[in-house]
């Protein structure tokens, strides 16, 4: 599995404004993240958010973001890797198959926990009404994270 982007983000866009316009928070591209043992990501938005969390980092297949991106035809403008709200970007992992599973990268334990079910705020994000209902069943993966270590970006070209 190589890891193409990581990202954090402060604040909250989308979770928990149901019913309200989403929030500006960035998604901050990094070159490393820090993994914390049953806490999340050191500096972003789900981090210490409750006792044994099971989403405290997400994955998202690179593979299905560039074929949602052909598949509704975004223009160059809107093909953005942040828009996902997940915080790695993976290439050459089926994160469906990791539900329920522990697997390891670069060192860092996780435990996989289920899909991030895609929701009508995808469409926001990709500004395309289309994206939730061709997300879903493929929205990426939220994982506990069972041991402390770092999480690098590996060179892409992209």
């Amino acid at each position: 599995m190589r890891l193409r982007h990581l990202f954090i983000s402060p604040g909250h866009n989308y979770y928990g404004h149901h019913g309200q316009s989403p929030s500006g928070h960035p998604m901050v591209e990094v070159q490393a993240i820090e993994c914390m043992a049953g806490r999340g990501l050191r500096g972003d938005r789900f981090f210490d958010y409750q006792p044994d969390y099971k989403g405290q980092i997400t994955f998202f297949a690179w593979e299905t973001l560039t074929a949602l991106w052909d598949a509704l035809s975004l223009p160059p403008e809107q093909r953005h890797p942040e828009a996902t709200r997940r915080n790695v970007l993976t290439e050459g992992a089926d994160l469906n198959a990791l539900i329920g599973r522990e697997f390891e990268i670069q060192g860092v334990r996780f435990l996989g926990t289920e899909e991030c079910r895609p929701c009508y705020w995808m469409n926001t994000a990709f500004r395309d009404q289309r994206a939730e209902t061709w997300l879903k069943g493929n929205g990426g993966l939220r994982a506990k994270i069972l041991t402390d270590g770092w999480l690098r970006r590996e060179a892409t070209g992209s």
